[in-house]
Formats: C-alpha cells, sequence, structure tokens
C-alpha cells in the first residue's frame, strides 16, 4: 500500500511525499525507531524508488520525496532552488513525519541533499547511503552541455513509446541502447494536450544543477558522523577512485559496488542494489 502525505517545505513549498506501508512479515517483527527518506536525483520523483521502497518497508518506516521543482511538488516560478532550500525540504520531511532518527538514502541530486543534511543535523540522521555522487564540482562548462541537451529532446512526445525510445535508443547522449533508461524518462513525463512533456521545467532543472556543477563539497562531506555507504555503478557517474576518497574522507565511510551498472543503480539494477545496501542498513539497526 503507498499512501500520499503532504509536507510543507522550506518558504511554504508543498511538496508530496510517498509512504510506502507493506506490513512486515511475522519472521522480521516490528519496525524499528526511526525510519527512511528517500531522495531522488536530478529529473527524478519518488515513484523512481518504488521497488526498493516496497522491500524497505517490510522492516522500516519508509518514506520517499517529491523534491521542489519534481514530480507532484511545487514548482515556484521564483525558487529558490539553491542547496539550501533542497536541504531545509528534507529536514522538514522528517521533523513533519516524525523519521528521526532517520537513514537517509540518496541519489545523485539526492545523495548531495542527504549528506548536507547530515552534517548540518546529526541529531536528526542515523545513517546515510550515497548513490553514484560526486563530492568533487562537475565543473561549469557541463551546464552547456546540459542546456543542448535539452534542447535535443523532440517534445512534445507523441506517445509514452516515442519516450521510451528516444531516451533508450535514439538520445544523442548515449553510448548503447539502455532500457531501463527509457522507463525511467517514461516515469517523469505527463500527457497534455498536444502530447506527452515532463512534470518539471527543464528551465529551472538547469538552476538546480549550477549550484553543485560549481562547488565541490568535501568539506560537508568530512562532518558527516553517522555510518555511511557509498555505492557507484561501474559505468555510472562516480569513479572508483573519487569513491574510494570519499570514503577515506567520511568519519565512519564503507563502500560498495554494483557491477553492470551504470548512472540509475537502484532503478535498473534493483537486486544488485539491494544485496550492497541491505547488509550496511542492517548493521547500521
Amino acid at each position: 500500500m503507498v499512501r500520499r502525505i503532504e509536507v510543507t517545505g522550506s518558504g511554504g513549498v508543498r511538496l508530496a511525499a510517498w509512504e510506502f506501508a507493506d506490513p512486515p512479515p511475522a519472521a522480521t517483527g516490528p519496525r524499528g525507531p526511526g525510519g527512511i527518506l528517500l531522495l531522488h536525483g536530478l529529473l527524478g520523483r519518488a515513484a523512481h524508488w518504488a521497488q526498493a521502497a516496497r522491500w524497505l518497508s517490510r522492516r522500516y518506516r519508509t518514506v520517499a520525496l517529491d523534491q521542489r521543482g519534481h514530480g507532484r511538488s511545487g514548482k515556484p516560478v521564483g525558487g529558490p532552488y539553491a542547496r539550501d532550500a533542497y536541504v531545509a525540504d528534507a529536514e522538514a520531511a522528517v521533523e513533519q513525519l516524525g523519521l528521526a532518527p532517520v537513514t537517509l538514502i540518496g541519489h545523485a541530486m539526492g545523495a548531495l541533499t542527504a549528506w548536507q543534511l547530515a552534517a548540518r543535523r546529526p541529531d536528526l540522521v542515523r545513517a546515510l547511503v550515497i548513490c553514484d555522487m560526486r563530492a568533487s564540482a562537475l565543473g561549469t562548462a557541463t551546464q552547456r552541455e546540459w542546456r543542448e541537451w535539452f534542447r535535443s529532446w523532440p517534445v512534445p512526445f507523441a506517445t509514452l513509446a516515442d519516450v521510451r525510445q528516444w531516451f533508450a535508443e535514439e538520445d544523442p547522449t548515449l553510448e548503447r541502447p539502455a532500457p531501463a533508461r527509457g522507463d525511467f524518462y517514461a516515469e517523469v513525463m505527463a500527457e497534455r494536450a498536444d502530447g506527452w512533456r515532463p512534470l518539471f521545467f527543464r528551465r529551472q532543472m538547469l538552476q538546480v544543477r549550477e549550484e553543485y556543477a560549481r562547488d565541490a563539497h568535501w568539506e560537508e562531506l568530512a562532518l558527516v558522523k553517522c555510518p555511511t555507504l557509498v555505492v557507484r555503478g561501474l559505468d555510472g557517474a562516480l569513479g572508483r577512485a573519487e569513491a574510494h576518497e570519499m570514503v577515506r574522507v567520511l568519519p565512519r565511510g564503507r563502500y560498495a559496488e554494483v557491477p553492470d551498472a551504470g548512472h540509475l543503480i537502484h532503478y535498473e539494477q534493483p537486486e544488485g542494489w539491494r544485496r550492497v545496501t541491505e547488509p550496511f542498513l542492517e548493521a547500521v539497526g
């Protein structure tokens, strides 16, 4: 069972959260204290965590958040879309939903939000899972690349099948076909009068990305005191050397990698992601 919950984020922005409440099997006993908050990456939505959330919810209270500008959450025209707003939104979700001491699990941009919150509010956070997010600045030149990529999208798409085909096979940035990627982007489209369009505004997404494209976040990473698992896909955005350096910088860092996975680790290789994540979660309680 999944139910939608409304959260009031920073500045009064309306945020949509989704609680996965499958009853725990008798063999596992009741859920423990605190809960899990799942934070998607840039262009993503809470629904991308559905498969992971269903097994997590058997043991933990599990909530996935549509972050501002994404999914069914508010998309204020004037923002803000700065890092502080995203961290404040996640903090509000943890406090309003009574999830503390929370385990934060974030993918890409959501992972950065998670470790920034863990650094600023250690009293709220029990543990942290970082999925394929770099601590180094991505580089301001990548903003131009993203702008050009957005312009290449043949929006509106006539059908969802066209969405899947373009992002899985025809996207000029692809090196090889990626069916899971097509499914991923189909989930962030909505049907309009003229066809299928993204649930987000691409201009706002560039604003979201600008700060972490420009800035590195090693100092905040070093302030994370809770147990932290850094997970990368072998073909993802986070290189092995940088991932190991992140683990070294983290006071209680651990490392894991998922074979045959790219950037969308938990989405394209859910079983592999579970194999490396579940032991860590069991160890931290």
